[in-house]
């Protein structure tokens, strides 16, 4: 076994089977309020176009399609399921409705350097309607060279003619949505697609020269067991993609409709689920998988693993990134973007929406504008989620605190962590350890102010 892995013991991973937050935000969405509206976006729109970070930093783009042909149980997603595909030809002109406020306020120079479609299955959209998704934003932002332009894809979706597509519209990274390839699983779970399919359309991505290419999976799912899901994990790294999330199965169906289509019997148990993760964890670093962070393992050439290697990582919305920390304009319904100091989400539902473009208007629903504070705690937060040590002098100087008075009472609750070979405090940092990485999640949630009480974090999924 990989001497990276062997520490991290199932009864170590027992012990941190507790929820929190992802931190692909602090304040997690959780804490948005109603009270950030439409004006408050616009207002800071309006500064980002007048501030220096409109010339030195280009922007991240975030396309939610939220259309899928077939409903998978298991799903958390914003989505609407329909076979009317004429559906998307509206939706697309909503979404040219905004990006066109957008171009308003802040022009259309702005550089991008990220750009994500997600959904939903984006690949639900005809050739034709990518292409007139491409051709509006392209008219409207330049997209520098060297950037991340990536798509979620349904492997059952799509062929090698529409890959070509793809590359034609300048995506170069794809991800696959596999989540296992057990075919008793994939039933369970409403979601039959052979192993087959997916290695032909990885091989014919490969012919056309994406840079990267990611695999969705999910541990924990009905029918699932540690011995089905080494069969996977076996699979996968036979299949050898660039990246991998590895994710575990949150069954919340008193929030997540969907999820009620699932036998409750067949969920294996919170033990078999932790070996799950250890087996798999295992298995794909023993196969020369780098562990990014939280869900996600890279192959060590990958910009991933190499960002993480040199300590240029980031996050935002969609995870871990290596593109440098930018505004994120989020467009399409329920879609979630930061700028500046503050978050927003636009309204959740196609109705809310459209009512809101008619009327001209951002379908902004809600939002937060960070508090001095909350800035203070998502430095050190996203560093350590990030870099994995947190420099004291780095927070001193941008915040003007004192770290050690500031964080007395954290830093005395990192002591815990410490025991355990977690975490090491030295005189002028925090360092998270290699075993500590694997649980990095729980040293972020030390530094969050708003994780009071147990009802709080039963919000989120676990952190391992």
């Amino acid at each position: 076994m990989n001497s990276v892995v062997s520490p991290v013991t199932e009864d170590l991973l027992r012990q941190y089977d507790v929820s929190g937050p992802r931190y692909t935000s602090y304040p997690t969405a959780d804490r948005f309020v109603e009270a950030f509206n439409a004006e408050d976006y616009s207002q800071a729109l309006t500064q980002r176009r007048s501030g220096p970070a409109a010339l030195a930093l280009p922007l991240s783009l975030y396309i939610h399609i939220p259309f899928c042909e077939s409903l998978c149980y298991y799903c958390a997603c914003n989505k609407i399921i329909t076979k009317h595909h004429e559906k998307a030809a509206e939706y697309l002109t909503y979404l040219e409705k905004e990006v066109a406020l957008h171009t308003q306020l802040i022009g259309t120079a702005q550089s991008v350097s990220q750009l994500h479609l997600g959904g939903g299955s984006p690949t639900f959209l005809s050739d034709d309607e990518l292409r007139a998704v491409m051709a509006m934003l392209k008219r409207n932002f330049t997209f520098v060279p060297g950037g991340e332009y990536s798509i979620e894809i349904d492997p059952r979706t799509i062929d090698a003619e529409r890959l070509d597509t793809l590359a034609e519209l300048g995506f170069n990274r794809l991800s696959f949505g596999v989540q296992d390839f057990d075919p008793a699983v994939q039933k369970a779970v409403h979601r039959v697609q052979p192993a087959e399919q997916v290695f032909s359309l990885v091989a014919d991505a490969r012919s056309r020269g994406f840079e990267s290419i990611n695999v969705d999976l999910i541990y924990g799912l009905p029918k699932q067991s540690p011995e089905s899901i080494e069969r996977t994990i076996a699979q996968i790294i036979e299949l050898r993609p660039d990246r991998i999330a590895l994710y575990a199965y949150a069954h919340l169906p008193e929030r997540f409709k969907p999820q009620r289509r699932i036998n409750i019997a067949e969920i294996p148990s919170g033990g078999s689920k932790i070996s799950m993760l250890s087996r798999s964890m295992a298995a794909l670093m023993e196969a020369g998988y780098v562990y990014v962070g939280m869900d996600h393992f890279a192959l060590p050439d990958d910009a991933l693993a190499v960002a993480k290697r040199q300590g240029r990582l980031h996050r935002n919305f969609q995870g871990y990134s290596t593109q440098p920390d930018c505004d994120l304009i989020a467009l399409g319904v329920s879609s979630i973007g930061r700028i500046g100091a503050t978050y927003s989400q636009n309204a959740k539902t196609l109705e809310e929406y459209y009512d809101a473009l008619d009327q001209g208007r951002f379908p902004i629903v809600r939002g937060l504008a960070l508090t001095r504070d909350d800035l203070v705690r998502r430095a050190v937060i996203m560093a350590l989620m990030c870099q994995g040590q947190v420099q004291y002098e780095s927070i001193e100087l941008a915040y003007l605190i004192e770290f050690n008075s500031y964080f007395a009472k954290e830093l005395e609750v990192l002591r815990t962590l410490v025991d355990q070979g977690l975490v090491v405090l030295e005189e002028s940092a925090i360092q998270v350890t290699a075993k500590g990485w694997f649980f990095v999640r729980a040293v972020a949630m030390v530094f969050d102010r708003y994780l009071q009480t147990d009802r709080t974090r039963a919000k989120f999924s676990k952190i391992i």
